[in-house]
């Protein structure tokens, strides 16, 4: 899967989110920057994510995705 491909459905999945996804075909680098994240822990920040591609790492489809998850605002920060 070509990492447009994951992006276009993780954009789908994650709407009200911004979503980039760069990778290899194989290995993927995942960032989403959403307002969905405020308050959660990091964990249940990155299971959000992964909850919407799932069945793609259940199948093998996707083998390794990083996840880097932001509220806006740690996005603003983190880009500074």
């Amino acid at each position: 899967m070509q990492p447009e491909a994951l992006q276009e459905i993780l954009q789908e999945k994650l709407s009200d989110c911004e979503v980039r996804v760069e990778g290899d075909g194989y290995h993927y680098q995942v960032v989403a920057v959403g307002e969905r994240f405020a308050g959660l822990s990091p964990v249940k920040k990155q299971q959000t994510v992964y909850s919407c591609i799932h069945d793609l790492i259940a199948d093998g489809t996707v083998h390794a995705v990083s996840i880097k998850t932001y509220t806006p605002d740690e996005w603003a920060a983190a880009n500074k």
